[in-house]
């Protein structure tokens, strides 16, 4: 479900197609490619909804506008609907098949993203999910719609190509919970029984998108408590990401922002080199250049 414009999809057979020669350049390159699928939920205005419905929901409670990523544009959102019961299996089978496409595609897997304040994330916050079914109440409820789609997903694709993005302690887009630690561990312990790649979790730090705070929550249960390969992101330079995976707190760390400035951010980190600076108004306009293929490689800085 397309959330602002110049969102890619992954539902048709021409978008597949025109994911092939991307997945293949990546290949080229002897990248491993994983795919994000995501639902954005109440994370959307109508005008982007076909025929101009309002956004689903586990809920019909209204998100109040928020100051984009690059800190300067302002986002409406129109109510949600909230979603009946027996529309629900649809939007897990709507996984199912966007998985299936990316594996079309040629992509290694995929990465459910179930985090950020979308529409996974709605279903797990008890700050949003106001439900009365068995979709909501109860954490095990609230978790129910999340796991039924991985369940999906690793049935259709295999759990060796199933990853996973959680936010237990933030608040994006208004998506908190009273108790994010059991939130986070219940998750995680409940994952293990599918045996899936990876849980590529955000660090309770990063509790609003962009700000970096103090926090003395930690992310080591939710590490220790699951089986597969744990990545943490949110605020990490180079030094404080090789401190986290020497001292057993992720097997990964992931970067974004840095990345996005550094397309050989791998080594600059090995050669222990600057970094480029990132402009975050640039990080989500139209131009395919300005922002996304303009940074410049070590080679090539004065």
């Amino acid at each position: 479900m397309q959330r602002f414009a110049d969102m890619p999809g992954l539902w048709t057979e021409e978008q597949v197609e025109a994911w092939k020669p991307i997945v293949d350049a990546v290949h080229a390159k002897g990248g491993v490619f994983f795919c994000q699928i995501w639902h954005a939920g109440r994370v959307s205005n109508s005008v982007f909804q076909p025929n101009g419905q309002a956004p689903i929901s586990c809920t019909d409670k209204p998100l109040t506008p928020q100051v984009l990523s690059d800190g300067v544009d302002v986002a409406e959102f129109t109510p949600p609907r909230q979603l009946r019961t027996d529309e629900i299996p649809q939007i897990i089978n709507d996984f199912r098949l966007s998985a299936r496409n990316a594996i079309e595609a040629g992509f290694d897997g995929v990465e459910i993203h179930g985090a950020n304040g979308y529409l996974i994330d709605q279903f797990m916050k008890d700050q949003v999910n106001d439900r009365t079914d068995q979709y909501g109440g109860s954490l095990e409820n609230r978790c129910r719609f999340a796991l039924e789609i991985i369940e999906a997903v690793v049935n259709e694709i295999g759990a060796d190509k199933v990853g996973i993005r959680l936010s237990p302690f933030a608040d994006y887009m208004e998506s908190g919970d009273s108790n994010p630690e059991a939130l986070g561990l219940y998750m995680v312990q409940s994952l293990n029984k599918y045996g899936i790649l990876y849980c590529h979790v955000i660090e309770p730090r990063m509790k609003e998108a962009a700000v970096k705070s103090e926090s003395a929550d930690s992310l080591l249960p939710m590490r220790k408590a699951f089986n597969g390969t744990f990545i943490a992101a949110g605020g990490f330079d180079r030094e404080d990401g090789n401190n986290a995976v020497a001292e057993g707190c992720a097997d990964l760390i992931a970067y974004g922002r840095w990345f996005l400035s550094n397309p050989d951010l791998a080594k600059r980190f090995e050669l222990n080199a600057p970094l480029n600076k990132y402009d975050r108004s640039t990080f989500y306009t139209s131009d395919p250049v300005v922002g996304y293929t303009d940074y410049p490689f070590l080679e090539t800085t004065a």
